[in-house]
């Protein structure tokens, strides 16, 4: 068996998503489990290097979770052999840049989303990283929660019968920053730091609807600024330039409808921040972070509207329970065990910044359609690069 140490930038990771979810429940958890075991026998090892703006963040951080590299130069680190992988987690706007710097450096790319700000942008990078050769993903990162691979399981043992429609519930309520503070940086609520939770959210409703029930082929989108004024960290107040909340219907393909809201300004009345309802032919599901609950068709009951008696149906105790049957792991841990995997060893991984830009697209025209008032439908996008002389085309 032999131990393989990788090198890994990580840029951003001082933020809450990438010091939680990245660091602390992804690298931190792989190298305290002994590493990654390949199909071989031998075992990666991830060597992580922080990067940041902010040095003594950035040394706290090391410090607490045992690492020993640490640096605010990135350029000294792309040019370090030893660190073969470019991960970014910065906010949006700052991420284009850097990931053209570390494709020009030889660095396989590994990045949250949105990939860039917009959808040539996004496009530009995956066409950097194919032509240059380096292997690239994009975290997506929903696919991996419980709740949604149990769905999954459903839909790949027909359990649907033919699926009609899907209905979305995301959100809950972010608090002001006047007499609570907010729950969410301020930056996401000003559409000219990258702010908007149509930028934020359809970047991931693209790879939720995609993998699970069909490519998205038209968008409607309403997006609203509810709240137009908050306080930002610092107690200041601040003008809302981006939407809090949208409501969209999407058509996919075969037909099937996808009615999804997005809100920062809801109060939830539900089992959790995100719901997922699948109704088909022979049965449906509500998923959610965890949790999935059945209906088959020979448990719906039959009611009958009728406002002038009493309801005598308890509807949410008429549902089944998915089991777990495995052990379900953090869903960002899981897909940085395969982007090393794919690294190391040439092991599949699909989610590239291909379908990074994918998402991208969806909430360009999600805003177009807004400000537009109209159906949109959504091209497929392909990418044709030249390597050694052969066209690679590596849309899905």
């Amino acid at each position: 068996m032999a131990v393989k140490n990788i090198g890994i930038i990580m840029n951003g990771v001082t933020g809450r998503m990438g010091t939680n979810q990245h660091l602390v429940r992804s690298i931190v958890a792989i190298r305290e489990q002994g590493g990654v075991e390949l199909a071989n026998g031998d075992v990666i090892m991830p060597d992580p290097i922080l990067v940041g703006r902010n040095k003594d963040k950035l040394q706290l951080l090391a410090e607490k979770h045992n690492i020993s590299r640490w640096s605010t130069d990135l350029d000294e680190c792309l040019a370090d052999p030893h660190n073969v992988i470019y991960f970014d987690s910065q906010t949006t706007v700052r991420r284009a840049d850097a990931i053209r710097k570390a494709i020009e450096a030889g660095k396989h790319i590994y990045c949250e989303k949105p990939t860039a700000t917009s959808l040539e942008e996004s496009i530009e990078l995956a066409k950097l990283a194919y032509g240059a050769g380096v292997k690239n993903g994009v975290v997506q990162d929903k696919l991996f929660l419980p709740g949604l691979l149990k769905l999954k399981r459903l839909i790949d043992s027909g359990f649907f019968g033919k699926i009609l429609s899907v209905q979305m519930e995301f959100g809950y309520w972010v608090f002001e920053g006047d007499w609570q503070a907010g729950q969410r940086p301020s930056w996401n609520y000003r559409k000219e730091d990258g702010g908007g939770i149509i930028v934020d959210m359809f970047a991931h409703w693209r790879y939720v609807l995609d993998n699970l029930f069909g490519n998205v082929e038209s968008v409607s989108c309403l997006g609203k600024t509810h709240i137009p004024k908050r306080v930002d960290e610092n107690g200041n107040t601040y003008m809302c330039t981006a939407d809090d909340a949208a409501y969209a219907t999407f058509e996919l393909e075969g037909g099937i409808v996808a009615q999804v809201n997005s809100s920062w300004t809801v109060r939830v009345n539900r089992e959790d921040l995100l719901t997922i309802q699948v109704d088909g032919t022979h049965g449906s599901a509500v998923a959610g972070l965890r949790e999935c609950k059945i209906q088959h068709r020979i448990n719906t009951p039959k009611p009958v509207w009728n406002p002038d008696i009493e309801n005598p149906f308890a509807f949410t105790e008429q549902w089944q329970t998915v089991p777990d049957n495995q052990v379900f792991d953090n869903g960002f841990k899981i897909q940085w065990e395969l982007f090393l995997k794919h690294i190391a060893a040439g092991e599949p991984f699909p989610w590239d910044l291909l379908e990074g830009a994918k998402g991208t697209q969806l909430a360009e025209l999600g805003l177009k359609s807004w400000e537009e008032r109209r159906w949109i439908e959504v091209p497929e996008l392909s990418l044709e690069v030249r390597k050694n002389g052969e066209a690679v085309n590596s849309a899905r």
